[in-house]
């Protein structure tokens, strides 16, 4: 299981991505020009993560991991089929990168395709299964 260490430097490995407080302490949210891509609740007994995904992509993890994987619960209802709220505890950790490298993707790619030049990202092709 990822601390939660590990998942803010994973985060913040990305490129161009910012660690930002915008609610308060918690959650501690990754943003991407300004977009989050992840929202992280480090409290114990309440360990999860919020992370921006398709409609597709969130409906698939919800039926593999059922009770695990959630609508994003902080969001109204409109939003809620694009993000996933994680139960951390027992949740596999290479599924989790690849999880929050889809939502960095998801988030770099609502941008113009000049705007993702600009911010210098790499291609999707980076992203390995």
């Amino acid at each position: 299981m990822m601390t939660a260490e590990d998942i803010r430097q994973y985060c913040v490995s990305k490129p161009m991505a910012r660690e930002t407080y915008p609610f308060g302490e918690v959650p501690i949210c990754y943003k991407l020009n300004g977009k989050i891509f992840a929202q992280l609740y480090p409290k114990e007994g309440d360990y999860k993560i919020t992370l921006k995904c398709t409609v597709d992509v969130g409906d698939f993890y919800r039926q593999i991991y059922p009770g695990k994987v959630t609508r994003g619960y902080h969001c109204p209802p409109v939003q809620q089929p694009y993000w996933n709220t994680i139960d951390l505890n027992g949740f596999p950790e290479e599924e989790l990168r690849y999880l929050i490298d889809l939502a960095y993707q998801t988030v770099l790619e609502s941008f113009p395709k000049k705007v993702q030049r600009e911010l210098r990202v790499i291609p999707e092709q980076s992203i390995q299964r």
